[in-house]
């Protein structure tokens, strides 16, 4: 493995996401960040936190002047303007300067809330992003997006605030549930929506690996989806233009996520976010219908969801528009051109939004 992605910003590379098989390189890439006299306070869930918290606790005090951490209940009910105070205090409380450290060990609720603390806190200190769900290491650590949910609105506050470094182990993907683990494959499968049609095939030719949990393709296509992503964040970093393509399948799935209290997985609602704007795309005619169904084949045998129930249509379609992508009243929706190229529409209509959302709801399901 030991493979490293560079992301920079005008031209200035800012930080390195490295690619390990374990933890064992962690203490040599932190020591690059002078850290002997410092704090660093790692912040992770009561889940991740049961299997690596002790082991990478271990490995920073190799390089750092004191190590604390600050653990939370694990799942989206925590990603709140209440947690962030609770860590703000433990920082406080243990004398945290602006040039100390925090480091994100988890998935991405954990990585968007201490990405948040460290843009806030003291008006901004350093963070590592050690994400350790496939969804965080493709998409969420990679970026500098963060923020938390406001009451029951997604996302709605945040900062933009890049890591000092990322530090992805992929072996700690072994230890998702299968939900989980699929759960990450809508965003990879995103990539290939939205960038790069021929990415799909490349992901249909290695699923028996994938069901496998091959570590050296899951490598590859963690390394693959965050190389599309990080280009698009370096062309745009605050999300002005082209970065909102990333948002392809979220105006509606992040509706579906909320109107579902959070019961269905983000990334089972991107995917049916996805099918229901590709439906569009067959309904305006640039997709044909059989793409369409070779896209909801493709995430059926990733174990995503292209049916929805038992949920309110008109409760969906008022969630988009407090959805943190309107702009001048309008809604910034992702569409495609054609497989593999998506393009910003400011034109869909509650009565397309409607007409998708009964589609998904009318599917014989999985």
């Amino acid at each position: 493995m030991n493979k490293v992605l560079t992301v920079s910003d005008k031209g200035k590379e800012i930080y390195n996401i490295y690619y390990e098989k374990d933890f064992s390189g962690l203490g040599e890439i932190l020591a690059k960040f002078d850290l002997k006299k410092r704090k660093i306070c790692i912040v992770s869930d009561t889940n991740v936190a049961e299997y690596y918290l002790e082991e990478v606790e271990a490995k920073l005090k190799e390089c750092a002047g004191f190590v604390t951490s600050y653990v939370f209940p694990a799942g989206e009910a925590s990603k709140n303007i209440d947690t962030v105070q609770l860590v703000y205090e433990h920082l406080i409380l243990n004398h945290f300067d602006r040039n100390d450290m925090l480091v994100a060990l988890g998935g991405g609720v954990v990585g968007d809330l201490t990405g948040f603390t460290a843009a806030t806190y003291l008006r901004g200190i350093r963070f590592i992003q050690i994400p350790t769900s496939l969804l965080a290491m493709v998409d969420s650590s990679v970026g500098g997006k963060t923020g938390v949910d406001f009451m029951c609105y997604k996302n709605m506050v945040g900062a933009f605030h890049q890591p000092s470094a990322v530090y992805m182990n992929i072996s700690a993907l072994r230890t998702l549930t299968e939900e989980h683990y699929y759960n990450g494959f809508a965003e990879i499968v995103k990539y290939g929506m939205i960038q790069d049609a021929e990415f799909l095939s490349w992901i249909t030719e290695h699923l028996g690996e994938i069901y496998q949990h091959e570590e050296a393709i899951l490598q590859e296509t963690v390394y693959k989806s965050c190389m599309f992503k990080r280009d698009i964040v370096q062309r745009d970093a605050t999300e002005k233009g082209e970065r909102a393509l990333l948002n392809y399948g979220h105006t509606i799935g992040h509706s579906i996520e909320k109107n579902s209290n959070f019961s269905l997985l983000h990334g089972q609602c991107v995917a049916l976010g996805m099918a229901a704007a590709l439906y569009m795309n067959v309904k305006r005619g640039n997709v044909m219908e059989q793409e369409l169904s070779a896209f909801e084949n493709l995430l059926e045998v990733l174990k995503l969801p292209t049916k929805l129930k038992d949920m309110d249509v008109e409760k969906i379609i008022d969630g988009t528009k407090n959805d943190k992508k309107m702009e001048a009243g309008s809604i910034k929706f992702i569409l495609l051109e054609c497989i593999g190229k998506g393009y910003i529409d400011n034109t869909v209509t509650d009565e397309e939004m409607r007409d998708a959302i009964n589609y998904l709801m009318n599917k014989k399901g999985n």
